[in-house]
């Protein structure tokens, strides 16, 4: 690696805060640690970072707020989530803003470093994936590389993991793509909160492709999906 990775620290708790900061250091991490999230957001504008980790509940603004403001700027930076809450619905609504990850307090810092590095493997999955990298789906043409799916009229820009899941699908295309394998090679860790964010995900890509008939990704029950055409 050329440079130390960069980490987005947001946490308004001072103690935790510091203690995060001095581990991550420890681990060989820069970490730059805001006290909220309108500070963060203008580190981050000024600041170039390769991952963020983001307390839920802050002052000013909020880690679902700073994330949807994060996002607008760059679509692939991998997002963890720090919470206290452990609602189904606060989880979703992290994944649905593009979140990588989420992490209820109280936590082990052994815990966050796995989450960390987990998901910087992750993102440099793609060179584990096949040769190929455009594909022809009905009036779309999706370029993995350049992360676009693209017909005559419409350009949709994708997300990293979007490209993943869309590629592993093209590449498994008409057979099975099971769960956990897909899981286990875009989201590393199969834990119930990272299936439910495939979902997400797959919904997504189901609407990108809506308007295409002959294009379908289908759910096979306790298996995983297919992409069909």
């Amino acid at each position: 690696m050329n440079h130390k990775i960069r980490i987005l620290l947001a946490e308004d708790d001072e103690n935790l805060g510091v203690l995060l900061k001095e581990y991550l250091q420890a681990k060989d991490f820069e970490a730059d640690l805001l006290p909220d999230g309108d500070k963060a957001f203008k580190s981050f504008q000024k600041n170039f970072y390769d991952l963020c980790i983001l307390d839920v509940m802050m002052p000013l603004k909020d880690g679902f707020q700073l994330a949807k403001e994060i996002r607008a700027i760059n679509k692939d930076i991998p997002i963890i989530f720090l919470t206290a809450k452990s609602l189904k619905e606060d989880v979703l609504h992290g994944f649905k803003l593009g979140g990588d990850d989420y992490i209820t307090k109280p936590f082990s810092m052994e815990e966050l470093l796995f989450r960390i590095e987990a998901i910087l493997r992750r993102t440099k999955a793609e060179s584990k994936l096949s040769g190929q990298t455009v594909y022809k789906l009905g009036k779309y043409t999706f370029d993995f590389q350049k992360q676009t799916l693209l017909s005559d009229d419409v350009t949709h820009k994708l997300t990293t993991k979007e490209s993943e899941l869309l590629k592993m699908l093209c590449d498994n295309m008409n057979n099975i793509l099971e769960r956990n394998y897909a899981l286990k090679n875009i989201w590393v860790d199969d834990s119930y909160w990272n299936a439910r964010s495939m979902d997400v995900y797959i919904t997504k890509l189901r609407k990108f492709l809506k308007d295409e008939p002959s294009v379908e990704i289908l759910n096979v029950h306790g298996k995983g999906f297919k992409l069909i055409m």
